[in-house]
């Protein structure tokens, strides 16, 4: 079904592309760690890939099925990473005032 010559093939690959997007937004709320986005968004990918498989009783062979997957999961660790990144590096807050209230 995946393909760009009919109308519901583009609109698969536009939902594979925004749940690539959402799923980025859950590395950030779930994982929160940069270094671990690429190996979360394999280790789905992966389980997608074996779903697939058992559902549909053969490996998938198409070229566009893989294509999609490729650009999914790369937009995926990229997106998941640079916003995990940003909340890494934000500023310490140092405040010098003392904390008791006397």
């Amino acid at each position: 079904i995946l393909g760009f010559s009919t109308p519901p093939g583009r609109l698969s690959m536009m939902a594979f592309i925004l749940n690539a997007l959402t799923c980025a937004l859950g590395l950030l709320y779930f994982i929160r760690r940069g270094k671990q986005c690429l190996d979360f968004t394999v280790t789905v990918h992966f389980f997608h890939l074996v779903g697939c498989w058992i559902y549909n009783s053969r490996f998938p062979s198409t070229l566009t099925w893989w294509l999609v997957h490729i650009v999914c999961t790369a937009l995926m660790a990229a997106i998941g990473e640079y916003l995990c990144m940003r909340i890494e590096l934000r500023e310490i807050p140092l405040n010098s005032a003392p904390k008791s209230n006397v």
